[in-house]
């Protein structure tokens, strides 16, 4: 069975749409990578943050986010117009290889001891070629889907992919236990990692060549110059969109509250909270965290187009918005250990049902040609606002995380998102 994208179908549900082998190839190849972004992330975390033979403070940890963050922002209006310009098969082929590469060298450099800048740059560039990966498939996404099944097919892939990729977390803070947790053992850990993009980049191989797009370039013959205008075209296609526009401000929201509230976190991790029962402190603490942020990221998945057919789209986004500030402050205020894992569920389920619907709206309201670009634009505007709110975090916050004010501002912030997003969705498309 094969489902022919761009035709004007009734809607398939995901049972339908994994029967289709093409749409399964790209959901295999989207798990293969993300679950060694789970593994590389957590290893390097564990490596930083939780290390005997390492110290960190506030401002250290705000570097190590920074370090996954910030790579994408950086080279991502270069790569928004190669993902336009290349073959998005080759794309994902090499850049999976190339990733590779640069998790070996991290991991190399993590059992030598190495540290501040040198440990950062390796870190920042297997994490830029994960955010160009990440894009690619994206893009690629609604030329093997019908237009009508986007909004479904984008759920039910993102949301899996996350999940795996707290699954490859899972694992890392399993062979962190088996390798132990100084420089060598972190070592280890982090380079397990190189196994998904090896089979990331052997099943992209299946695809045929062109499949997955641009099926039209409208950039200039020269490639430095159609680099070089990536982030101005992709800003320029998103303001032409009054829905893709509205949902970048709630997710300018979203992404600023997580921000704050994810270093406040991981403080109280690392030096307040204490073990009570089933719940735990330190690392394993931080592994229930991400755990239950995983269970809120399936259960967007499940429900977020059953939400929008039901209520629409502006109703859904709204609702999550103020459900996570609800949850920022009812369970992030007191500051206890078993309220602060249930709001790691809330929050990010909610941040990924803002996700699902800015992810649905560039795939139906941008076009293919323009498409790679918007989603460069969207993922380097959105990391430089979650690391700035990081760092701004960790100018005021104390090192055993303790700020209620922090919080009440990030409430704060996803109700200025809500206004937002709302006076948005009233802007007419330009002409």
């Amino acid at each position: 069975m094969t489902i022919s994208a761009g035709a004007a179908t009734e809607p398939v549900g995901p049972r339908a749409l994994v029967r289709d082998p093409e749409f399964r190839r790209l959901l295999f190849t989207r798990f293969a990578a993300q679950w060694g972004d789970g593994v590389f992330r957590a290893g390097l975390a564990g490596a930083v943050l939780f290390n005997p033979e390492r110290g960190a403070n506030a401002l250290a940890i705000a570097g190590g986010f920074a370090v996954l963050l910030l790579p994408y922002s950086v080279i991502g209006p270069f790569a928004g117009a190669l993902l336009d310009r290349w073959d998005r098969r080759r794309v994902l082929i090499f850049a999976n290889l190339l990733r590779g590469l640069a998790i070996l060298a991290a991991a190399t450099a993590v059992g030598l001891g190495a540290g501040g800048i040198g440990l950062f740059s390796l870190a920042l560039a297997a994490e830029g070629i994960s955010r160009f990966i990440g894009s690619g498939m994206s893009a690629a996404l609604p030329h093997l889907v019908p237009e009508s099944s986007v909004v479904t097919a984008n759920a039910f892939a993102t949301t899996l992919g996350s999940v795996v990729a707290v699954i490859g977390g899972g694992c890392a803070i399993g062979l962190r236990f088996l390798f132990g947790p100084d420089n060598a053992g972190s070592a280890w850990t982090t380079s397990f990692a190189v196994l998904g993009t090896i089979v990331a980049a052997i099943v992209a191989g299946r695809f045929r060549r062109g499949q997955l797009g641009p099926d039209v370039v409208d950039e200039p013959t020269n490639p430095f110059v159609a680099v070089a205008r990536g982030l101005a075209d992709g800003a320029h296609h998103a303001w032409r969109a009054p829905r893709v526009t509205a949902g970048f401000i709630a997710l300018f929201a979203h992404r600023a509250s997580f921000g704050a509230s994810l270093l406040v976190t991981t403080l109280l991790m690392r030096n307040y909270f204490t073990n009570q029962g089933v719940f735990r402190a330190g690392l394993p603490g931080l592994g229930q965290m991400v755990a239950l942020g995983g269970a809120g990221l399936l259960v967007a998945g499940l429900l977020t187009a059953w939400l929008v057919r039901v209520f629409g789209r502006l109703r859904v986004v709204l609702g999550a918005l103020m459900l996570a500030a609800l949850a920022q402050s009812a369970l992030g205020l007191p500051m206890l250990l078993p309220t602060a894992l249930l709001a790691s569920f809330v929050i990010t389920g909610a941040g990924q049902v803002l996700k699902l619907c800015v992810d649905s709206s560039i795939q139906i309201d941008v076009a293919d040609e323009a498409r790679g670009r918007v989603f460069a634009l969207y993922d380097t505007l959105f990391n430089i606002t979650q690391v700035a709110a990081v760092t701004l975090t960790a100018l005021f916050v104390p090192d055993d995380g303790r700020s209620p004010g922090l919080l009440i501002a990030a409430t704060i912030c996803y109700l200025l998102g809500g206004a937002g997003y709302l006076l948005a969705t009233r802007r007419t498309a330009p002409a």
